[in-house]
């Protein structure tokens, strides 16, 4: 367990709009996940929308069509920053390897190309329990971590103004 600190502060210029990409594939520890992210962005005053994708494979591609609607509906609301929240558990082959490793690649892939806030609260675990410890807001608390560190991005982001003045941006 880890120890008790201080909750963060946080100071936007704009309260800002997350989008949480969840998998669902473990949904108990999905539901402990997302309880910690959500409580982290309700008590910084963030905005959010949840879009769950089948596994954490497919996190990155959900955030990268999140983006993309911009270039089809340029009035659909802008996210300052992104939550990816999944789990990935070892099993008898190599495939947790795979799925762990491109989903962590391909969540950077999209984060550097955009350059985009956000955070990475998609578990590896040798075990189920090992999981939970991790996902319950609790104990390890790993969905609010990831939280903090996209509200974080956000607050850098705005810092050196690479954020848009106005999420919604007016049909022509």
């Amino acid at each position: 367990m880890e120890p008790q600190r201080e909750p963060p502060s946080y100071q936007f210029e704009t309260k800002p709009h997350v989008l949480i990409v969840e998998s669902r594939f473990y949904a108990d520890i999905a539901d402990q996940l997302l309880k910690g992210a959500t409580a982290e962005l309700d008590r910084a005053g963030a905005s959010h929308e949840v879009l769950t994708v089948p596994g954490a494979f497919e996190i990155p591609a959900g955030i990268m069509y999140a983006i993309k609607t911009l270039d089809f509906d340029p009035a659909r609301k802008r996210y300052d920053g992104y939550v990816a929240l999944g789990c990935v558990l070892e099993g008898e082959t190599k495939h947790d390897e795979i799925v762990g490793r491109e989903s962590a690649r391909g969540l950077q892939d999209v984060i550097l190309r955009y350059a985009l806030a956000a955070g990475n609260g998609i578990l590896t675990c040798a075990t189920r329990e090992q999981a939970l410890e991790r996902a319950d807001p609790a104990r390890m608390n790993r969905g609010g971590a990831a939280a903090e560190a996209a509200l974080r991005m956000i607050e850098i982001k705005q810092r050196l103004r690479l954020s848009p003045k106005k999420r919604w941006i007016a049909r022509g």
